[in-house]
């Protein structure tokens, strides 16, 4: 599974809050008129009173200000591990209605080196991880492992390699500097600079980019974002699947406030450790 995976409690976490809300609705302003006024309030309404405001409260927050997601996968390793519980600012880029995922107010705008949330585009009910690459209008090419953006070449800086700890396993690691934002890559040096054919989809924009064994280069659309996962070499990114809409974009994550990856134990020291 690629995609993060805390949305599988937004059901059930929705059909609580409309219970409640119904139970506190109710009694408000229809059944608590009817009771005798020293009855005591039934169970399922003093509890329904509890709890709709707490998740009305919650669910304002993770809609407007910032909302959780754990991560699947290692596409973004070193930056983010299996397990890592972020937050993402649902205000960075813009106040969006929810469900509708309209814009409503605008604060902002992605730049290049954010880690975004964003809704896929080929399934707009997975959300994904990724570091914005490339801005509507850039050139990007990604040749021979190496990045550049409108003609400039990003300077990266070798660092130690990289061990996988749950496989033993060194891999080449570099600090990649974004045109300012720095962070760590990982590069594997047997794994083909040129996509998979076989796994590089017909997406809209598909044009716009042109594939050789050295690569890919493309031109960014108006309005859309290309994106990379920091491991270069074991991310499903842009390079496969196309072009992000501004329209998809769900939140700037900026927070790892927990991490936990079974069987092995809470990582306590993961907590704030977000580069």
């Amino acid at each position: 599974m690629k995609y993060l995976d805390m949305e599988y409690f937004v059901p059930l976490f929705v059909i609580l809050l409309v219970v409640t809300g119904v139970a506190w609705i109710s009694n408000t302003f229809w059944l608590k008129k009817r009771r005798a006024p020293e009855s005591r309030d039934p169970w399922w309404v003093e509890y329904g009173a509890s709890f709709f405001p707490i998740l009305l409260l919650i669910a304002v927050l993770r809609s407007f200000v910032a909302e959780p997601f754990r991560i699947p996968s290692g596409s973004m390793t070193p930056t983010l591990l299996t397990g890592d519980f972020i937050l993402a600012s649902k205000f960075s880029y813009g106040i969006r209605l929810p469900l509708l995922h309209r814009k409503i107010i605008e604060t902002g705008a992605p730049e290049r080196g954010d880690v975004v949330v964003f809704r896929h585009p080929d399934d707009p009910s997975q959300n994904y991880i990724k570091r914005v690459i490339g801005l509507p209008g850039d050139i990007v090419a990604y040749q021979n492992k190496r990045l550049r953006i409108n003609d400039t070449t990003i300077a990266v800086e070798k660092m130690e390699d990289y061990l996988y700890k749950d496989r033993a396993y060194y891999t080449e690691q570099y600090r990649e500097n974004l045109m300012g934002a720095q962070h760590r890559i990982l590069v594997t040096p047997d794994v083909p600079s040129e996509p998979d054919p076989a796994s590089v989809s017909n997406f809209p924009g598909r044009e716009n980019c042109q594939y050789n064994s050295s690569g890919l280069v493309c031109i960014i659309p108006e309005g859309h974002y290309f994106m990379m996962g920091d491991n270069r070499d074991d991310s499903l990114d842009s390079r496969f699947w196309g072009f992000v809409p501004d329209g998809n974009i769900v939140g700037k994550a900026f927070f790892v406030w927990f991490h936990f990856d079974w069987p092995n134990l809470p990582d306590l020291g993961r907590i704030g450790s977000f580069e």
